[in-house]
């Protein structure tokens, strides 16, 4: 069986039931049992033994009990007025940098997606403090908005993330290191983009008016005092995961445990507030734990029409340099960022990408990251980039105007994959010292 005629059927069979409108973890199934009865010849019987045995196996993993915990923590926080505390608690430490307030978009999303976990929801939270506030001080609203978008994907890089936990279960690669190779390169990120603002600022000022007044010391102890709460969560969360003395399941609970806290002690807390956010987690979480599930069926089709070998083989009589391959799966990724969102890519292009990506002689941790930013990239991908539709709603411009604001921060993300790829000792470093 050829590698054009397997991945042609695949293909086709793709655009038949996505293009038809059938749910993406439908599609999946319905992909690979279609593959397996009609090009493979494996009869019904056969087709369901293998459905229950990798699907059973791929649901009872520990590793995904730790997607609805920390999306449970997200969503409890994400409930609460923490957003408006981190405005509060950065505007007076930011406020003397050239960019002003436009800088509590970038540190607001890097705190916030520490405790979040998902993309949509660190710009919307955020957002929905930041734009109308920035707005009322006369700050430029396209460079508002693009820096919001751009810095709402680190809900994805700056861990925990459910998108390094979906990858870390298909690609067997470890959770914990995962997270903490996703550290210095989501605050790589962060600084590129601070920088970016900085300059842009200094070379219009009248996109960023300066802050004339006065930052006291008491203002900067009492935004501190207002970052306490989340800084502890984070602490907590990430500090038991990287010292060893707790799984990122584990974690995850006592995170949810700190989040409770914190809705009691700033007296927050309602059982219409629990109910809701249970209500929403369950939702969320069983629409990715399905397409999991669905991706290991279609895995279990792709590997028996040996795909992803004849794939590597194939790749391999090109001769291409590993970062020939790099700018291949960069490429494929933008192109399915413009239709899929970032766990539907994650799950069905894993199984096919790792093998190649080894080949290539890259470590599969550090791919998760590369991984992770092509996702973020799909983020601000028209026409299916969610966080352009959560800005599209905040700022109530139309999808032209959201793009063009973003368009800076998509190259500086581009920037920051190429860094990575030229010195991957940026994301290897730090899992390397745990």
């Amino acid at each position: 069986m050829s590698i054009t005629f397997s991945a042609g059927v695949l293909v086709a069979l793709l655009a038949l039931f996505l293009g038809a409108g059938v749910w993406i973890f439908s599609g999946l199934m319905l992909v690979g049992a279609s593959a397996m009865y009609f090009v493979l010849d494996f009869n019904l019987v056969r087709i369901g033994a293998i459905a229950t045995r990798v699907i059973s196996s791929s649901a009872i993993s520990w590793e995904l009990a730790a997607i609805p915990i920390f999306m449970w923590m997200g969503d409890i926080i994400f409930r609460t007025d923490i957003s408006q505390r981190l405005f509060r608690g950065l505007a007076p430490l930011v406020a003397r940098i050239p960019g002003g307030l436009l800088h509590t978009n970038v540190f607001g999303c890097t705190v916030f997606a520490a405790i979040s976990g998902s993309s949509t929801a660190t710009t919307a939270t955020v957002g929905k403090i930041t734009i109308p506030e920035l707005q009322k001080r006369g700050y430029d609203l396209r460079l508002s908005a693009g820096s919001l978008a751009g810095a709402g994907s680190f809900g994805l890089l700056i861990p925990p993330s459910i998108a390094m936990i979906v990858y870390g279960v298909l690609a067997e690669v470890s959770i914990a290191q995962l997270f903490a190779a996703g550290v210095i390169p989501g605050l790589m990120m962060a600084g590129l983009y601070v920088g970016y603002i900085a300059i842009v600022s200094l070379m219009d000022p009248s996109r960023a008016p300066r802050f004339d007044g006065e930052v006291t010391a008491r203002a900067m102890g009492r935004g501190l005092l207002e970052l306490l709460p989340i800084v502890l969560l984070m602490f907590v969360v990430l500090g038991s995961i990287y010292s060893g003395l707790a799984t990122p399941s584990e974690a995850a609970a006592v995170g949810v445990f700190g989040a409770i806290l914190i809705t009691v002690v700033t007296g927050q807390f309602s059982l219409r507030l629990m109910r809701d956010s249970l209500l929403a987690t369950i939702r969320v979480s069983a629409m990715i734990l399905m397409l999991i599930a669905a991706s290991s069926f279609l895995s279990a089709a792709i590997a028996y029409m040996q795909l992803p070998t004849q794939i590597t083989e194939g790749i391999s009589a090109l001769q291409l340099s590993p970062y020939g391959v790099l700018l291949i799966l960069a490429a494929l990724y933008i192109v399915l960022g413009m239709f899929l969102d970032g766990t539907s890519m994650t799950v069905m292009t894993v199984p096919i990408a790792v093998p190649l990506i080894v080949q290539a002689g890259f470590d599969p941790l550090w791919f998760g990251i590369y991984l992770v930013i092509m996702i973020e990239m799909s983020a601000l991908t028209p026409p299916v980039g969610l966080n352009l539709f959560v800005l599209q709603g905040l700022t109530q411009r139309t999808m032209g105007e959201t793009v063009r604001a973003t368009l800076p921060f998509f190259l500086l993300l581009c920037l920051g994959t190429v860094i990575l790829a030229v010195f991957p000792e940026i994301v290897l470093w730090l899992p390397s010292r745990l």
